[in-house]
């Protein structure tokens, strides 16, 4: 037994030391990547059980749903809520850098103003362009007049994409919108279904939400088989060690052996 644990004394050098305590961390690393995966992928289950269930949900108007000035709460997302107002096509804002199968455009968002003042904020679809310069009036224009719109209920964007410039955004905040255009909004926006009447010129509406699972499970797998790999990996090189020795020792060992003279390894010796 003694003479056993004597052959694995080289574990406790430096240099394994060192070792082990870096696989323990890449170790401690993957298991929270691999956690973290998880955790999106449950967060994405709990997304698609909402929307599942707002799917089968009536419109309901929109003062039923969003208020001015507060966020959407997470089972309202995907909510369909219907309005009736006029759209304010002055204020109109542009979504630029919206990518649809590799082909570059932009979203057009209008206020409708509702009969109370408070303005909704419309995601009337997406138009394919190459003019990163375009301007809200050379959109395809809104219905004139009252019109009754039907459509999904968004959270707001966050982050510096949110802010307004030029009557352009990245990514839609109805309070970053709302302070720009200095107009009272209802909180989070509306991705477009229907329009009554329906414009003249219509723009590709928003795709229907995807209800997969996404790559996380797969992903999280994956991080945890490379922390085994890295245990594995020193198991297998310290029990490698114990049996043949310390990897630099041999290969200088076998540097010697080739640099030794031929007349020193004997006459029948034979010439590498």
């Amino acid at each position: 037994m003694g003479e056993w644990l004597a052959s694995w004394r080289f574990l406790l050098s430096r240099r394994w030391i060192l070792f082990f305590v870096a696989i323990i961390v890449v170790g401690a690393a993957t298991w929270w990547l691999g956690e973290w995966q998880f955790g999106r992928l449950d967060d994405r289950r709990d997304r698609n059980a909402v929307i599942e269930a707002n799917e089968n949900e009536p419109p309901a108007p929109v003062a039923e749903v969003l208020a001015p000035g507060e966020d959407v709460e997470a089972t309202e997302e995907y909510r369909m809520v219907t309005a009736t107002g006029e759209y304010d096509v002055e204020d109109t804002i542009v979504v630029r850098y919206r990518t649809r199968d590799g082909v570059g455009g932009v979203d057009a968002v209008v206020p409708l103003v509702t009969e109370g003042g408070t303005a909704l904020l419309v995601d009337r679809g997406w138009m394919a362009t190459d003019n990163r310069a375009i301007s809200p009036d050379e959109l395809p224009a809104p219905p004139p007049g009252e019109v009754t719109i039907t459509g999904w209920v968004r959270a707001d964007g966050t982050g510096d994409s949110t802010e307004v410039t030029d009557s352009s955004v990245r990514a839609i905040s109805s309070e970053a919108i709302g302070e720009a255009l200095d107009r009272e909004v209802y909180g989070g926006f509306v991705e477009l279904r229907s329009e009554d009447p329906e414009p003249e010129e219509p723009l590709e509406p928003a795709p229907e939400p995807e209800l997969d699972e996404g790559p996380h499970f797969f992903y999280g797998l994956q991080w945890w088989f490379f922390g085994i790999l890295a245990l594995g990996g020193f198991g297998y090189l310290a029990w490698d060690e114990r049996k043949h020795g310390p990897r630099g020792e041999r290969r200088r060992a076998a540097r010697t052996a080739d640099d030794e003279p031929a007349t020193r390894r004997g006459p029948f010796s034979r010439s590498r």
